[in-house]
């Protein structure tokens, strides 16, 4: 049986392409690929880019010495597609068309499992997405909102979430699906999700919903005000998009979506400062009770992940509200390269079956 199997993982951004190879989990080399202005200019939309993109990376590995038959498998991050189970799904002709499409909005992930195919279809290997933002296992419960016009959506930080749910439960020296945990990605937008046996049961919708503010989106802001602000003729519709997402949190209250700056402030005695960062983090902590009280208690360990988790200030306040929950495991920073390449390794080893991309809508 094979033992080692080289990955190509691919990460589009929207002016660059974060490309690495993988021997097994061993990240052997890693680039961002830079595109300029001038570049993307005549592609009328993302998705029109993955033939350009695909020639950059193939120049990347021609220029390092990696050649392409060397490769076991293609995996990219995933894109807004129909929700769907976690996991890690091979590329089908639906999911292409949809991700072409656009199905759920124009996004540079979309281009993940595009390109991913079109390297691996030439060399007659496997492309793969694993755990996109649309990952949805929430329980009926709750999508509930308190209409039924308006359901509660899952829109999170699905790939980060489920990498460090397995770090955390491999420290609690346990199995994911053995585990209830309750798991945070702080970064622009902050996701807090319990995950109950290897699925993510209930979550804010971290793009444009609900949760606590985050650097700059405003999370669940009051519904009666909003309204006002949206029929009051000052405001049109995109500057209202942009100011939930974009100019909200941080950013509407201090000007910067930097928590390292704010940090400074605080340092320097700046009080409102102090007030706005640590209103976050109660908010963040209101959002974990919530959650603690989904999974009825039985919380195994919360997670803090993402950028902002390298603070230790940010991580106190925290921690400080909810240690009476269960202990907190820090895992700071975003893994997704490390975690698309582990998902994939997953099914070349036979340790899971590769998921087929089946949406009940489309």
């Amino acid at each position: 049986m094979q033992d080692k199997f080289r990955i190509l993982v691919i990460n589009p951004g929207s002016t660059s392409t974060k490309v690495a190879i993988y021997e097994n989990d061993k990240e052997l080399i890693t680039q961002t690929l830079r595109h300029s202005e001038s570049e993307l200019k005549p592609f009328p939309n993302i998705s029109s880019q993955y033939n350009f993109r695909e020639e950059v990376i193939i120049k990347f590995l021609e220029s390092n010495n990696i050649p392409l038959e060397s490769l076991d498998a293609v995996v990219g991050r995933g894109g807004l597609l129909y929700p769907m189970q976690g996991g890690t799904y091979r590329v089908n002709e639906l999911m292409k068309k949809h991700l072409q499409e656009g199905v759920q909005g124009e996004h540079a992930s979309n281009l993940g499992g595009l390109i991913a195919e079109a390297v691996a279809g030439d060399l007659e290997i496997p492309a793969f997405i694993v755990d996109p933002v649309v990952v949805d296992e929430m329980e009926p419960l709750a999508r509930l909102s308190g209409n039924p016009i308006l359901k509660r959506r899952s829109i999170f930080h699905a790939l980060n979430h489920k990498a460090c749910a397995r770090k955390a439960a491999e420290q609690l020296t346990k199995k994911y699906q053995d585990t209830n945990l309750i798991v945070v990605h702080l970064g622009g937008g902050i996701s807090v999700g319990a995950h109950k046996r290897g699925k993510v049961i209930d979550v804010n919708n971290a793009l444009n919903g609900d949760g606590p503010y985050t650097p700059e989106r405003s999370g669940g802001l009051p519904v009666g005000d909003l309204v006002k602000i949206c029929f009051s003729g000052d405001y049109s519709q995109g500057q209202i998009k942009k100011m939930i997402k974009g100019n909200g949190g941080l950013v509407a209250y201090l000007g910067t979506n930097d928590v390292r700056d704010v940090l400074t402030r605080i340092e320097q005695g700046d009080e409102e400062s102090t007030l706005i960062l640590q209103g976050m983090c109660y908010q963040i902590a209101k959002e974990i009770g919530q959650l603690a009280a989904v999974l009825e208690g039985e919380v195994d360990a919360i997670v803090l992940s993402g950028g902002i988790a390298y603070s230790d200030y940010v991580v106190k306040q925290i921690s400080n509200r909810v240690d009476w929950i269960a202990k907190t495991i820090v895992i700071p920073g975003e893994e997704e390269m490390t975690a698309l390449a582990e998902g994939t390794l997953r099914i070349l080893r036979g340790e899971e079956k590769a998921k087929e991309y089946k949406p009940n809508k489309e």
